[in-house]
């Protein structure tokens, strides 16, 4: 299945192959052949079961790292080097895990993980792969932490300057009773 359209100045086509999974990359190999591509122009979104759910991580090249359908497309592309977005969908924790009916707490994890792989496809095209991974690949929950650790940094560094100018004030009385005696 393919639609397209642009994004910005750029021509873009979506493209869903028909094949199984496993083979996708004869789709996408044709596709890339007919329109005059380079592996680099080619996006390829897929679920990835080694990423918790709702998690997006996006690299510029990289393994399948057993990934059936990645391989496939490798294989076909006659490179790794091409953008992936990957959308993680957890670890099973049941049989059948990837074509099950996920519990509605995963439901919503991963049609918020659909919307931002939607925001993140215009970002990726106008603003390239570099720029887009630094916005994509930051957990909120990381940064949280980390502006929280310095935070705290700050007030540890106020209280020490506190104490220091506490001890200070003490010693100048002492000083001035020694000049007075």
């Amino acid at each position: 299945m393919i639609a397209g359209g642009t994004i910005g100045s750029e021509k873009v086509a979506l493209v869903k192959p028909i094949t199984y999974m496993n083979n996708s990359g004869e789709a996408v190999g044709e596709l890339v052949r007919w329109y005059k591509l380079s592996p680099e122009d080619v996006l390829v979104i897929y679920d990835e079961l080694d990423l918790p759910v709702g998690k997006m991580r996006l690299r510029p090249e990289g393994s399948a790292a057993g990934h059936n359908g990645l391989e496939s497309i490798i294989h076909h592309l006659h490179t790794n080097k091409f953008p992936r977005l990957r959308i993680g969908i957890g670890r099973p924790t049941r049989q059948n895990y990837v074509l099950s009916t996920p519990s509605m707490e995963e439901r919503i994890e991963l049609e918020t993980s659909e919307d931002r792989a939607v925001e993140a496809i215009p970002l990726i095209i106008q603003q390239g792969v570099t720029v887009a991974m630094n916005l994509i690949n930051t957990d909120p929950e990381a940064l949280r932490k980390a502006e929280e650790k310095q935070r705290l940094k700050r007030e540890r560094r106020e209280q020490e300057r506190l104490r220091k100018e506490a001890a200070a004030q003490e010693q100048q009385p002492e000083a001035n009773e020694d000049t007075t005696s």
